[in-house]
């Protein structure tokens, strides 16, 4: 059967595990411990997928660097707390493993650590999965296009055969630098009128809508 792509990267948060409420909310519980200015839930929203440093340059504009690591080191005890309940979207597993069978290559790019993805990887028994993976933290931050650059040239993929799948404007816009086709989901972080603001393929509104296009049209 004949495709139209070769390679799929995915997001990680918000578009293969339900954890945009866990990471808005350790933020704003980090900023209230802190006594710094509190983002409201949009902004916190917003700025998932982004490097931690990118985040708070973004929302703390005010903040001095050298404060960063005290704020970061509260946010990840809070995410840590609330990590212990995320889970990945019902279905992504299966997806997945059928999309793998029937021979896709498998990649991520994601603003999370190399620490914070290898611990999910880990958890939910995904490491033989992927074929490969670039975190915020071996990268330039999203919306810049380097770590779907380096996944294509490691894999070996031209960008016309490639398609980012996310939830976000930073990935839409990662994929529009890197002149990739991209699809987007909305029961992640941002809505469905931020994300059709960029042009995707699709907009879909349902994890199980995202399995139906990947095994249909992908």
């Amino acid at each position: 059967m004949s495709r139209q792509f070769e390679l799929l990267v995915f997001d990680w948060d918000g578009t293969l595990m339900d954890s945009t409420t866990a990471i808005s909310e350790s933020l704003i519980a980090a900023c209230k411990d802190l006594r710094l200015t509190v983002p409201s839930e949009e902004n916190a929203r917003f700025v998932i997928g982004l490097g931690l440093k990118e985040t708070l340059e973004y929302l703390l504009p005010e903040l001095p660097k050298a404060d960063y690591p005290a704020l970061l080191e509260r946010y990840r005890e809070h995410f840590l707390i609330r990590d212990k309940g995320t889970t990945l979207f019902p279905g992504a597993k299966t997806l997945l493993a059928r999309l793998r069978a029937e021979g896709f290559k498998l990649a991520v790019a994601t603003g999370k650590s190399r620490q914070g993805l290898h611990r999910v990887l880990t958890k939910f028994e995904l490491e033989g999965v992927f074929h490969a993976t670039r975190c915020a933290d071996e990268s330039l931050s999203k919306p810049d296009p380097q770590m779907l650059l380096w996944l294509m040239e490691q894999l070996q993929v031209p960008k016309e055969k490639t398609l980012m799948i996310g939830d976000t404007s930073h990935d839409m816009l990662m994929a529009k630098a890197a002149e990739v086709p991209r699809l987007a989901v909305s029961y992640g972080a941002h809505s469905q009128d931020k994300l059709l603001a960029h042009e995707p393929l699709a907009c879909m509104g349902h994890f199980s809508e995202l399995d139906r296009w990947l095994m249909t049209q992908a």
